[in-house]
C-alpha cells in the first residue's frame, strides 16, 4: 500500500508517464477554466452590483435583430446578415470554441498517438518475457513460456484444481513452462508480452502502478504488454464486477532484477509437477 498517497500511485512502467501526462494536463486545464470563470463571475458581481444612483442596464426587448441595420455589402448574403445581426450573441461562443479546440487538439495530438502506441500493437522487442494470463472466478493463472519463448498447449480435459489451465505436459513446448496462481513475476526493464484470456466471465486485469487496465473476455485472446521500470511489489486487481467473490480476486506482482527473476524461475521449474496428459486427443481452448 506504500505505492499510494494523495496523488497518483507510483509510475512503474515505460508508458505510465505518457498516461500521467494526459491526466495532469486535463486537470490543469479544468483548474484553469475554473479559475478564469470564477474570476469573471466575481468581476460581473462587482461591476454590475446594485448601488445608489446606478440604474440597471438591460436590453430593450422590443428591439429584434431585424431592426439592426446591416451594411449594404452584405445585402446579397443572407447567412452573413444573420451572423451580423447576432454578432453580440456570437461573441459569447468564443470561450466554448476555445475549449472545443483544446479538446480536439488533445484527442488528435495526444490521445490517439498514445492509445495507438500502447493498445494497437505489441512492440517488436528482442527476447521478451512471453506469458499468458488466464483469469477465472476468482483468481489469476499466470503461465510463463520459459526460455524457449513458446507456450505449451492447453486442453480442456486436463483442467483440474492441480492444473487450472489444462497445460499439456507431454507437449515439448511446455517442458520449461511455469504456471503460478496469483503471482506475477517480471524482470525490470524487460518487456513482457502477455495474452490475456478468461475461462468464464469478463474480468479486468488492472495494475495501477503500470497503468494497465484491460478486460479479459471469454473466447478472446487479448494481447497486452508492459515494460516495468521500478523494482518492487505491486498488486493485480480485477476492475470488473465478476461475481460474489470479486473483491477477493487479487494477485501479487514482483518486479525483480534479471538475476533474481532467473533464480526464482529455476526454483519454480524444478518444482513443477509433470501433470499427465490425456490419453485421447482433446480440443484445445
Amino acid at each position: 500500500m506504500g505505492q499510494y498517497g494523495w496523488s497518483l500511485p507510483v509510475a512503474a512502467s515505460s508508458y505510465a508517464g505518457k498516461i500521467d501526462f494526459g491526466i495532469w494536463l486535463i486537470h490543469a486545464a479544468m483548474l484553469g477554466i475554473f479559475v478564469l470563470w470564477g474570476a469573471f463571475f466575481i468581476y460581473l458581481l462587482v461591476k454590475f452590483r446594485a448601488r445608489p444612483g446606478h440604474r440597471a442596464e438591460r436590453e430593450d426587448h422590443d428591439e429584434t435583430p431585424a431592426h439592426i441595420s446591416v451594411p449594404d455589402s452584405l445585402s446579397k448574403f443572407p447567412f452573413a446578415q444573420l451572423l451580423y445581426k447576432n454578432k453580440g450573441e456570437l461573441k459569447s461562443l468564443i470561450p466554448d470554441m476555445v475549449i472545443m479546440s483544446f479538446e480536439v487538439a488533445l484527442i488528435v495530438f495526444y490521445a490517439i498517438p498514445v492509445w495507438s502506441s500502447i493498445k494497437m500493437g505489441v512492440p517488436d522487442v528482442k527476447d521478451p518475457v512471453v506469458m499468458e494470463i488466464v483469469s477465472e472466478q476468482f483468481g489469476w493463472n499466470i503461465h510463463y513460456a520459459g526460455p524457449d519463448g513458446k507456450l505449451g498447449k492447453r486442453k480442456m480435459p486436463l483442467v483440474h484444481f492441480s492444473n487450472p489451465i489444462g497445460l499439456d505436459r507431454e507437449d515439448p513446448a511446455s517442458a520449461d513452462d511455469v504456471v503460478m496462481g496469483n503471482e506475477l513475476r517480471l524482470p525490470v526493464d524487460r518487456t513482457a508480452v502477455i495474452d490475456l484470456l478468461s475461462k468464464d466471465v469478463i474480468h479486468s486485469f488492472f495494475i495501477p502502478e503500470f497503468r494497465i487496465k484491460q478486460d479479459a473476455v471469454p473466447g478472446l485472446s487479448i494481447p497486452v504488454w508492459v515494460t516495468p521500470t521500478k523494482v518492487g511489489k505491486y498488486e493485480i486487481t480485477c476492475a470488473q464486477l465478476c461475481g460474489f467473490a470479486h473483491s477477493l480476486m487479487r494477485g501479487d506482482v514482483y518486479v525483480q532484477t534479471q538475476e533474481e527473476f532467473d533464480a526464482w524461475y529455476q526454483s519454480r521449474l524444478s518444482a513443477n509437477p509433470a501433470a499427465p496428459a490425456a490419453s485421447n486427443p482433446a480440443e484445445e481452448f
